[in-house]
């Protein structure tokens, strides 16, 4: 990187370049960017735009074709839960439909379908999930909405350089909570929230969910997977709501959170990250399932 003066390693260095620049984190993160891969602006912006771009379809092929899914653990659920608020309406407003989207996504990506992973396939769901519900019911635009992934970018880039974002390494508190916490960031920034009230979100949103196992039934990222997005993304809301009420204030900073979310992931039991050995997948109703027969039970 030819500019040092762009680069940030840890939410500390990231928030003192805000406000020494006085830059919003996803301004921050797109001038680390063109430092980082010597392009010029219009690249780095256009590539995250593909992104975005990505996310809307897995969302939008989710809620409109009908899917072969590897395992057949999950399925139709997206489209159940749109018609039951289509009737009955949506207790949770827009975070229903961005928990619908969701878990749309992660049956898409069970069809074998394109994803973005962000930051994994097994929480592939959330970040699109929240950017689809937030453009129907607010109409951000594409500008808006490109800038808050690359705010959320630089929130998994410091969750990964300074932690982990595999499930096999901090269960899914480190999958599904680090895409909370970039989905709770890039909210706050969608809303006007500062630099400090969307690391205060970001560290809230993990806070919420520390110890989260990852126990995928049948080892595919299909079931508790699902449900688990659509958690991230009220999580993810919840956390950017508060903040913004409370001007960020939080009593742990995110770098420290980050640091706690690693140690508990490295304390979780081998059984209880990803290896389906422990959890949910060793139950007695599911244990002897086979890939494509959950749907009518036989197998049981």
């Amino acid at each position: 990187m030819k500019n040092k003066s762009t680069d940030f390693t840890n939410a500390a260095e990231l928030l003192a370049l805000c406000e020494r620049k006085d830059i919003p984190i996803s301004e921050a993160m797109i001038q680390r960017e063109v430092a980082k891969f010597d392009d010029d602006r219009a690249t780095v912006e256009a590539r995250m735009l593909k992104t975005l771009n990505v996310m809307r379809e897995s969302v939008e092929r989710s809620q409109t074709e009908k899917m072969k899914l590897l395992g057949g653990y999950i399925g139709g659920e997206s489209k159940d839960m749109m018609n039951y608020m289509k009737k009955n309406g949506a207790m949770g407003g827009t975070i229903s439909r961005a928990a619908a989207f969701a878990m749309g996504v992660i049956e898409w990506n069970a069809s074998m379908g394109r994803i973005a992973a962000a930051p994994t396939a097994g929480s592939a769901g959330v970040l699109p999930g929240i950017l689809a519900a937030m453009e129907e019911a607010y109409h951000f635009d594409d500008e808006h909405l490109v800038r808050a992934l690359f705010n959320a970018g630089a929130i998994g880039y410091i969750i990964g350089r300074n932690a982990t974002l595999s499930g096999a390494e901090g269960g899914c508190q480190a999958e599904v909570g680090a895409a909370s916490a970039m989905a709770a960031s890039m909210v706050c920034e969608l809303f006007g929230g500062s630099p400090a009230v969307c690391l205060a979100a970001a560290g809230d949103a993990i806070s919420n969910i520390l110890g989260l196992i990852c126990d995928p039934i049948g080892g595919l990222v299909e079931s508790p997977c699902q449900k688990r997005n659509a958690m991230g993304v009220s999580n993810a809301i919840i956390s950017a709501e508060i903040a913004l009420a409370t001007g960020g204030r939080t009593l742990v900073p995110f770098d420290e959170v980050v640091t706690v979310m690693y140690n508990v992931g490295r304390s979780i039991p081998y059984q209880l990250r990803e290896t389906a050995l422990g959890g949910l997948a060793t139950t007695p109703s599911v244990k002897n399932l086979k890939p494509g027969c959950a749907a009518c039970g036989a197998c049981k």
